[in-house]
This record gives C-alpha cells, structure tokens and sequence, in this order.
C-alpha cells in the first residue's frame, strides 16, 4: 500500500517538475535575450545582397544613410582575420533627434547602428540594439510613440533580407 502512494506521488510530481524546469529554462532563455537589448534577423541572403537590400530601402524611405563600416576590411588592414562584419549607419534626423533632446546621452546611440554579421556557418544576420532598450538605458520615458516608429523602421527595413 505504502509503496503505491508512493508512485502515485512520483507520478504525479515528476511531470510538475519537468513543467517547471521547461518554464525556468524558457524564462532565462526570454531574459538573456531582453538583457543585453540585441536583436537578431536572420539574413535569406548572402552579405554583399543583404548590404545592397538594406541600403536601397533605406534610401526608398528617404532616410538620411551616413555610412557603411567594413570592419571585416578593417581588420584585415591590421592583419587580423575577422568574418564579414559591416556597419550600416542611418537615420531620420527628425526623429532621432527626438531621444537626444530628451537625454543628450542618448546620442551614444543615434543615428541607428545596424551591423551585418556573418557566422561560422556562414549565415548571414542584422544585428542592432533595441528600441526599447535604449530607452531604458537613457531613462527616456516621454517619447514612447518616436520609440515604436523607430522600431517599425528597421523591422521594415530588415524585413528586405529575409526572404530570397
């Protein structure tokens, strides 16, 4: 009897605590994300195409583009081996200008910084800080609406390298 109620505790028990530690394991997943306030999209296309796509988006949106960062090129200058790496620098000033009015600090990270990467597999992705993130970094709370567009922008921009 005893070991009966025994197995009907294990058994009922050991699927909660599998529940658990899935949820405890989805939840640090979501927080190591959300922490360091990058994000990631993963490219459909080679660096030179996505580069390309980017920049003709961005110049079919009228935003202002300052500059293209070939770090990888950079590196090899040095002597040093780096995987592709380019920085694209862009923005609307208009808007942009909104968060350095609001924390001059926030200039740090402004006009946008979009960086395409490629992987050790080879693949390619645009990487960039996250709107929201930013914010809380410079403590900007009145300017959530220019913080929402600002995010819609470079989904949208991004969104070109996603497919073939």
């Amino acid at each position: 009897m005893k070991r009966q109620i025994i197995l009907r505790i294990a058994n009922f028990v050991s699927p909660l605590l599998l529940c658990c530690l899935v949820l405890a394991a989805a939840t640090s997943l979501a927080r190591a994300d959300s922490d360091d306030g990058i994000v990631r999209v993963k490219s459909a296309v080679s660096m030179p195409e996505a580069i390309s796509r980017i920049k003709a988006d961005i110049s079919t949106k009228g935003i202002k583009f300052f500059l293209e960062v070939d770090q990888s090129k950079l590196a090899a200058d040095a002597g040093i081996k780096l995987r592709p790496s380019t920085l694209l620098i862009f923005g609307n000033p208009p808007l942009g200008t909104q968060f350095i009015t609001a924390n001059p600090n926030a200039g740090l990270d402004w006009p946008v910084r979009l960086l395409l990467t490629q992987d050790e597999n080879g693949d390619v992705w645009a990487v960039w800080t996250d709107f929201d993130w930013i914010a809380k970094r410079h403590n900007i709370h009145n300017r959530e609406a220019q913080f929402k567009m600002a995010t819609v922008v470079v989904k949208s921009i991004t969104s070109t390298i996603t497919t073939k």
